[in-house]
């Protein structure tokens, strides 16, 4: 086997751990429940749901607030994005290491 070949193995075992840890760095930009708190906006939980955040960007006035949330909601769907590559990415790297190995 080549060099490159292993790095390229290397690289694919290791791939859905990386889209992990960008699913969580960006899980842990999105404080939604935080930006709701500061502006005086109860919530039960701390995982505040996409349809809430959306509804309050609706009906809010408040510029500021807006660009939080709407912020809030894209880390959101990339945390969600990145979730999924690496469900997706799991099983061609199970089914590589039994052809390599």
């Amino acid at each position: 086997m080549s060099e490159l070949e292993e790095y390229l193995v290397a690289i694919a075992i290791c791939s859905p751990l990386f889209f992990f840890i960008i699913a969580v760095a960006f899980r842990l930009l999105d404080n939604s429940a935080s930006i709701f708190l500061k502006h005086d906006i109860l919530v039960d939980i701390s995982y505040v749901s996409g349809d809430i955040i959306k509804e309050h960007i609706n009906n809010s006035g408040d510029a500021k607030l807006k660009k939080s949330l709407m912020r809030a909601l894209w880390f959101r769907k990339l945390h969600n994005f990145f979730m999924i590559l690496m469900v997706i990415s799991i099983p061609p790297v199970i089914i590589a290491c039994f052809f390599v190995f």
